[in-house]
């Protein structure tokens, strides 16, 4: 049997590293990490909440291949999602929500560069 403790990062696959740094850094505001080695490809690793990792990768030509429906995404748990709603409108960033899931946990959805969709939500699941 498995012990997983949580997830450790999610790994994204990006068109254009320095867009995608703009994006994660300069617009969302998330800490970009120094501790990503030398490896032989681009990319960049940002700090999500106190453990977790968001790393980007280089290297992907075709276009992310899914609809609106949201089906490839992650999520991160937020304080407050009005905050969130506030923020994004304050950057000029396409969101949708709050919504409701059906059992009534509040979700703002947006997509990143790439079209890669960041679900937020203030519950711990």
């Amino acid at each position: 049997m498995l012990s997983i403790i949580e997830i450790n990062h999610v790994s994204l696959w990006v068109k254009d590293v320095p867009i995608s740094i703009n994006f994660y850094k300069n617009i969302l505001g998330l800490s970009q990490l120094a501790s990503r080695p030398n490896f032989d490809f681009q990319g960049a690793w940002f700090a999500l909440g106190n453990r977790q990792q968001l790393h980007i990768l280089e290297g992907r030509t075709e276009d992310v291949s899914h609809s609106h429906s949201r089906r490839n995404h992650f999520a991160v748990q937020v304080e407050s999602l009005q905050a969130v709603a506030v923020f994004l409108q304050s950057k000029d960033i396409i969101f949708i929500g709050p919504k409701a899931r059906p059992d009534g946990i509040m979700q703002v959805f947006i997509q990143d560069p790439d079209g890669y969709w960041i679900e937020f939500t203030e519950i711990l699941l």
